[in-house]
C-alpha cells in the first residue's frame, strides 16, 4: 500500500486538518467545520483511510475536516461521543465492522446515522520474523501443544480481527488468547518486537513491516490472496475449509444532522472514494471500495452484524468481556 504508507507517514498525529483550498461544492454543514472521528489510535486502517478521505473531502465541501483520534473500548467511547452530540458539534464517525460488544452500544441504523460505506477487505494474520513458524498449520500444530505459549494481537475487543481470531480457534481447535490494543498501530510494535506471538490486522498497519522483513505473514482471511502478497494463502487454503472473515470501514453521523445534509456528504464521499489515491490506497491491501447510498450501507451492516451475532450466540465464538 505505497501509497497509504506514504500517507501514514506524512499524516500521523492525534488530529490533522485537512483544510479546504478550491472546494468544488460547498457543503450545508451544521457546523463551521467537519470533526471526523476515530475510534483508535493513528496508523491502523482505519485511520488511514479515514484521513486520505477527509483531504479529499475537504477540498470537494469547502470546509475544513478534522480528523479527532478518541481511542478506547475497542471504539465504543468515539460511538457514544458521536451518538450523543448536537447537530452544531458537526461530526462524522468511522465505524470498522463487523464490531460485537458484550453490552450495547450505538448502532449505525439507531443511534446513529448512516452515511456512506468506504471500504471493505481481508484481515492478515502476522508473527514475529524472527524465528518464525514456516506455515500457518505449524503455528496452529504448535498451539494445539502448548496453549500457553500463545496469544494474538488485535485492535480490540469484538472488532472484526477479534471475532476472526476466535472464528480461527473455532476451525483449528486451538485455545490461542486474545489480547486487545486500543488500535492496529500499537499491536503491530508489539508483535514485531516479539511480546506476542501473532496479531490479526489490516494490510495497511503490517505491510510496512512485512516487507521490510520483522513480520511474517501467515495467512489472509479473506477467500481470495492480496495481489501484493502474491506467496501468502488464504486461512481456507492452509487447511481450514469455509473459513472466511471480512472487515469494512463505514462512515456514520449524529442523527440530529439532517438526511438533506448527510445525503451531501454521501455524495461527496462517494466521489471521494472512486479517486485514484483513495483506490492506490485499497488495492495494495486487496479491499474493494465501497460506496452507494445510506440506506444500502444500513442494510449491509445489519445483515453482517447479524451474521456475527448468530454465531456469537450460538457459542461457536467467544468474546472477552
Amino acid at each position: 500500500m505505497k501509497f497509504a504508507i506514504r500517507c501514514c507517514a506524512l499524516l500521523l498525529g492525534a488530529a490533522l486538518t485537512a483544510t479546504a483550498s478550491a472546494a468544488d461544492n460547498k457543503l450545508d454543514w451544521p457546523g463551521k467545520q467537519i470533526t471526523w472521528v476515530v475510534g483508535f489510535v493513528p496508523g491502523g486502517t482505519a485511520d488511514v483511510l479515514t484521513r486520505i478521505a477527509a483531504q479529499d473531502l475537504a477540498r470537494r465541501s469547502g470546509l475544513n475536516v478534522i480528523v479527532e483520534n478518541r481511542p478506547g473500548a475497542a471504539g465504543a467511547i468515539a460511538l457514544q461521543l458521536v451518538a450523543r452530540s448536537k447537530a452544531s458539534d458537526g461530526y462524522l464517525l468511522t465505524v470498522p465492522g463487523p464490531l460485537i460488544y458484550p453490552t450495547p452500544q450505538p448502532e449505525i441504523g439507531r443511534e446513529l446515522a448512516p452515511v456512506i460505506l468506504m471500504a471493505q477487505g481481508p484481515m492478515v494474520i502476522v508473527g514475529p520474523a524472527k524465528d518464525a513458524k514456516a506455515s500457518l498449520q505449524e503455528v496452529l500444530a504448535d498451539a494445539r501443544q502448548r496453549p500457553e505459549a500463545w496469544s494474538y494481537g488485535s485492535s480490540g475487543n469484538g472488532t472484526s480481527q477479534n471475532l476472526a481470531g476466535e472464528l480461527l480457534n473455532q476451525y483449528a481447535g486451538t485455545r490461542i488468547v486474545h489480547v486487545p490494543y486500543k488500535g492496529g498501530g500499537q499491536a503491530v510494535s508489539d508483535v514485531a518486537g516479539g511480546q506476542i506471538p501473532l496479531a490479526i490486522l489490516g494490510s495497511a498497519p503490517v505491510m510496512p513491516q512485512i516487507k521490510a522483513g520483522t513480520l511474517k505473514a501467515y495467512a489472509v482471511t479473506t477467500p481470495y490472496r492480496l495481489d501484493s502478497l502474491p506467496g501468502v494463502p488464504t486461512v481456507e487454503e492452509s487447511g481450514f475449509k469455509g473459513y472466511a472473515a471480512t472487515q469494512w470501514f463505514s462512515v456514520a453521523a449524529s442523527k440530529e444532522i439532517p438526511a438533506a445534509q448527510l445525503d451531501q456528504v454521501n455524495a461527496a464521499l462517494r466521489a471521494a472514494v472512486a479517486t485514484p489515491e483513495f483506490k492506490a490506497a485499497l488495492e495494495n491491501a486487496g479491499m474493494v471500495a465501497g460506496g452507494g447510498s445510506r440506506d444500502e450501507l444500513q442494510s449491509f451492516v445489519q445483515a453482517d452484524s447479524a451474521k456475527w451475532q448468530k454465531l456469537i450466540d450460538s457459542g461457536a465464538v467467544k468474546l472477552a468481556n
